[in-house]
Parts: C-alpha cells; sequence; structure tokens
C-alpha cells in the first residue's frame, strides 16, 4: 500500500458543538472546509495530520477511538483549557515510559491524550548521531 495522505474521521453527534470544540477549545488551525447545512464539514490541521469534523453519527461509530496530540507544554494547555471550562478528565501526570499525558475529551467522549516529550526523552534523540 502507498498511502499519499492520511485523516482521522470524527463523526459526531452535534457537529457544530464538535467543530467548535476543535476549533475554538483546543484552537486547531483549519486546513480546509466543504459543503454547507447538514452537509458542512471542516478539516483540521493536527501536527503532521489531519482530522476531519463531518457528517454525523451514533456512539457505536466512535467505540475504541482516541486521538493522541502532542504539544509543546501540557501544563499551559490544561490551564488554558480550565479557563475555557474544558472538564480534565486526568490532570498531567508523567508516565512510567518518560511522557507527560494529560486526559481530556471531545464534547461526544472521544479520549483526546495531550501529551509532552521532554527535552531529555529518546523519542527527542536524532538516532543518526548515535
Amino acid at each position: 500500500m502507498d498511502v499519499l495522505a492520511s485523516r482521522i474521521l470524527i463523526r459526531p453527534s452535534d457537529p457544530e458543538r464538535s467543530r467548535r470544540f476543535y476549533r475554538d477549545e483546543l484552537g486547531l488551525a483549519v486546513a480546509r472546509e466543504f459543503g454547507e447545512g447538514e452537509h458542512r464539514g471542516v478539516v483540521f490541521f493536527a501536527g503532521s495530520g489531519l482530522i476531519e469534523v463531518s457528517g454525523r453519527g451514533g456512539p457505536e461509530a466512535r467505540a475504541g477511538v482516541g486521538l493522541w496530540l502532542q504539544v509543546r507544554d501540557v501544563h499551559e494547555e490544561v490551564a488554558r483549557l480550565t479557563l475555557l471550562g474544558q472538564r480534565i478528565v486526568r490532570a498531567p501526570q508523567t508516565e512510567p515510559w518518560g511522557l507527560v499525558e494529560a486526559w481530556i475529551e471531545d464534547p461526544d467522549g472521544i479520549p483526546i491524550v495531550l501529551v509532552e516529550i521532554p527535552a531529555d526523552h529518546p523519542l527527542r534523540r536524532d538516532s543518526r548521531t548515535l
């Protein structure tokens, strides 16, 4: 398989509420918008990936889905989201594998892990220089 591009598709129960969450609360930049009314969709930049919020779905469409978003400073993002009234499911903590993680949810309960990679973590090392 020669994958040229990819994105995560989210089919929310309330599309407008979810578009506001990803755009206004998480602060993701819009890559493109398409359609109108019930068929309106928004594609957001998410680092090197894309998240598309379009259509309408039920809870069964979200079973087992989660998002992993790397941020520069987890504590700063949690403070910002708290001021916006976002519920923090789990406060930032350093995991046994060395990443700092905090957990939130989107309006439909999709788990979102906010991840900070500390400067001394192996993921930050350039293996080409070893």
